[in-house]
């Protein structure tokens, strides 16, 4: 087994994170090493919920030293550190391309923390790696996404309808924000390399890093933006001996195309975040919960992934097994591994624990 992973951080343990090292004889790779108080709802006391942030952060810190590159898959708080540019030293960052798939918040995100990291290992300013913007065309990210369009949702059919209307003019008018935008460069500097690495692979030895391109943050356009996913595979012999795949936000995943894409990879473990049943009946209706559990049991019964880490979003609430049943059923009958990053380390999620 040429591929180990750690669970550094993630929501079981006490705080917003779905931080995870992987390691094999060619890389040291830790992927969104960020963490974030969990939320009000949580049932623990303000100054437990600091106290475990701090922790993760202190863990988070401490596995970077040891990784050489960096994924960064977005720029929400629990998936990046950006307030240290020192504890990025002497590593190459993949990190979500700024200048395009990308929402306001984020992309102001994503430059302020490029410019630190430019200004902390350089007499540059973020300027210098800013090219005129260009007009581009960006094709509409539901043209990707047959199974999803196909889907029946029945009485709901109507409202989806609506909302796909609402989220295609959200898109149109991002999109003349992309091509108005200053575009950022990759940025190399003596001690920092930071590349945008969506749709690309790097191979290192007999290891490669692919990275898919933009995945919604969860429904078709979620205005929270889009994310990357990342597939490490280790080969020997010419032959594929292990992959690994973190999937970062796709909550569940609830699209189709997504389930299908992961089944189509087959790795051997996968990282899946689930949906977030924390806020049901508020940003998570029961049409989207359902398919959340239903693509979950889809790459449950349709791959040979023997170990799943299904955590972040989803142990955030109490009844979060409950909420989901028939994935952690369909493991059981599969003789498949689904465990919170807890689990795996041989401990309780901290809302059972609190419980």
């Amino acid at each position: 087994m040429k591929i180990t992973f750690e669970p550094i951080w993630f929501d079981s343990l006490g705080a917003k994170s779905s931080c995870a090292y992987v390691e094999t004889p060619d890389i040291k790779l830790i992927i969104d090493p960020g963490v974030a108080a969990l939320q009000p709802s949580f049932p623990a006391s303000e100054e437990e919920k600091e106290r475990w942030k701090e922790e993760g952060r202190r863990r988070i810190k401490r596995a970077l030293e040891r990784a050489n590159l960096v994924v960064i898959s977005h720029y929400h708080y629990d998936h990046y550190l950006r307030e240290e540019p020192e504890i990025y030293r002497g590593k190459t960052l993949f990190i979500k391309d700024p200048n395009e798939y990308i929402n306001r918040t984020q992309r102001i995100r994503a430059v302020k923390f490029i410019e630190g990291l430019v200004q902390f290992y350089s007499n540059l300013d973020i300027i210098d790696f800013f090219d005129h913007p260009k007009k581009r065309r960006f094709p509409d990210p539901l043209k990707n996404l047959s199974l999803a369009t196909r889907r029946d949702y029945g009485d709901y059919t109507k409202r989806k309808r609506e909302l796909t209307e609402k989220g295609r003019n959200w898109f149109k008018k991002l999109k003349e924000a992309w091509n108005k935008w200053p575009k950022v460069r990759e940025i190399e500097l003596k001690e920092i390399r930071l590349l945008f690495p969506e749709k690309k692979r790097f191979t290192f030895g007999n290891t490669t890093v692919r990275f898919t391109g933009p995945f919604f943050h969860g429904i078709e356009f979620s205005r929270v933006g889009w994310v990357f996913a990342t597939i490490i595979e280790y080969r020997e012999g010419g032959k594929l001996r292990k992959k690994l795949i973190h999937t970062s936000d796709l909550s569940g995943p609830v699209i189709e195309d997504y389930a299908q894409w992961i089944i189509d990879e087959d790795p051997d473990v996968l990282i899946l975040d689930g949906p977030m049943t924390y806020m049901f009946g508020y940003m998570l209706n029961r049409i989207n919960l359902n398919r959340a559990i239903e693509n979950a049991v889809k790459i449950i019964k349709n791959t040979n992934t023997r170990l799943i880490i299904y955590d972040h979003h989803l142990p955030r609430e109490r009844k979060f097994r409950e909420h989901v049943k028939e994935v952690f059923n369909a493991a059981k009958m599969h003789n498949k591994r689904i465990l919170t990053a807890a689990e795996y380390l041989g401990k309780i999620p901290k809302v059972l624990e609190l419980n």
